[in-house]
């Protein structure tokens, strides 16, 4: 049985049609109110969907984590599809998504929208967090909602506790199923702006809060990427200026001071921030591998 389930707050014009839509193409539809202060719960019930309400708005991460709580916790489902509830994503394109997952070649799938079908500042803010979390390549679409997970997917990633509560959550998915080997596969799909051109979040706050908190995520989770790379910048920088020490005193005879600070400070920051990463990195697989034993 598939169940599509939709992360909502205040969409009570589109939700509607949404659920409606999703019905001819899955067994259940499960909407998360996640703390709306209008009539989406009462119209995505009216629909024919289950709706659980949260009773603040506590982000889409939390709505997506309610999602796996419940679909995780009964065994009627074999697959998970995630969509927004604002009629960006067409249900009538959810066999595409679980297609891979049918015929077993995927975990999870992708929903990969055209650069060209975004308004301008979604493809400048998918761009940014797509190179800066260092997913591209694994991914060409690492911020779309639109996606399916098989039971393998979405049960690994309700046991890894996933973190975010906000936006970031879909990168952290993807950096999760990584990191647990699932097989990940893009889609392409189309997507329709003419209704959500106007964002409830300035663009600019949205995208540097998710960048915030993946940066944040990939420091506890990846401490030596996060600490080992900008110190062996700095450690590259400390030997560039005493290579120029070096030339200038062969040249001249002249020994400068402030190359010598230079050098010695970068060098020891450098070495320092490798060092720390390098403890940092240990520290983090000691305690993934103790809550592995726990559970």
């Amino acid at each position: 049985m598939v169940l599509a389930a939709i992360p909502c707050y205040n969409e009570e014009f589109a939700i509607g049609s949404v659920v409606l839509k999703a019905r001819r193409r899955v067994d259940e539809v499960l909407v998360i109110d996640d703390g709306s202060t209008d009539a989406t719960a009462e119209i995505a019930r009216d629909a024919g969907a289950k709706v659980i309400s949260h009773t603040m708005n506590r982000g889409k991460g939390a709505a997506i984590k309610s999602a796996l709580e419940y679909v995780t916790a009964s065994d009627r489902f074999d697959i998970l599809v995630l969509l927004d509830g604002d009629a960006q994503h067409d249900p009538a394109q959810i066999p595409l998504l679980i297609e891979p997952l049918r015929d077993g070649t995927a975990d999870m799938v992708i929903g990969f929208r055209n650069p060209a079908q975004m308004p301008f500042y979604r493809r400048i803010g998918r761009r940014v967090l797509d190179y800066t979390t260092a997913i591209r390549g694994m991914t060409t679409d690492s911020q779309s909602g639109f996606r399916a997970l098989n039971r393998r997917a979405f049960d690994a990633l309700k046991r890894e506790n996933l973190r975010g509560n906000g936006f970031s959550i879909e990168s952290e998915m993807l950096l999760a199923a990584k990191a647990l080997g699932l097989r990940i596969k893009e889609v392409p799909i189309k997507c329709n702006y003419r209704n959500v051109e106007k964002p409830t979040k300035n663009p600019v706050v949205h995208g540097v809060g998710v960048l915030s908190a993946l940066v944040k995520l990939i420091a506890e989770e990846r401490p030596l990427i996060f600490m080992g790379i900008p110190g062996l910048a700095l450690t590259i920088a400390g030997l560039f200026f005493g290579l120029k020490l070096l030339q200038l005193y062969n040249r001249s005879g002249y020994f400068s001071i402030p190359f010598t600070l230079l050098a010695g400070f970068f060098i020891v920051l450098g070495v320092f921030s490798i060092f720390m990463g390098l403890v940092l990195n240990v520290v983090s697989r000691l305690l993934k591998q103790e809550g592995k034993t726990l559970q």
